[in-house]
């Protein structure tokens, strides 16, 4: 009898594990603010990957002069998915890419949730290592 309440607790404690993680990858759902405050990204999800696009910028007329297909330069900004394919792995979100319309590069990317109100977000060239994060926060 003990043997079978020993189980059963151990499978309520592997569904309600399980039902966490399930809550914790939409966790980066919603509107965030860019660290330096100058624009806002929704990221929202499609199947099982994560995107996110500008949403709001202090200059709300500025084009993507710096995007490397010369067709894309004249389209604002806001409206542009700058992070693209991300994928829950257990702690982050991972193998995304971030656009970074300042300089028109692409790098890899890791999103990590510091806390319900505060998103890291690392871009980099072949390691993580080698890159910079910066700190968002939730629009509330």
């Amino acid at each position: 009898m003990k043997k079978i309440a020993f189980i059963l607790s151990a499978l309520l404690l592997v569904a309600t594990w399980a039902t966490a993680q399930q809550t914790n990858k939409d966790a980066i759902l919603g509107e965030w603010l860019s660290e330096n405050k100058d624009g806002k990204v929704l990221i929202y999800k499609q199947g099982e990957q994560y995107f996110g696009k500008v949403s709001w910028g202090k200059d709300g007329t500025k084009k993507d002069v710096h995007n490397p297909d010369e067709a894309l330069r004249s389209q604002n900004i806001i409206g542009s998915v700058i992070l693209k394919n991300f994928t829950f792995k257990g702690k982050a979100w991972e193998d995304g890419s971030v656009y970074d319309p300042q300089n028109g590069k692409t790098y890899s990317c890791i999103i990590k949730l510091k806390n319900t109100n505060e998103l890291e977000i690392r871009g980099y060239v072949g390691i993580s290592l080698l890159g910079r994060t910066t700190v968002w926060s939730r629009v509330k």
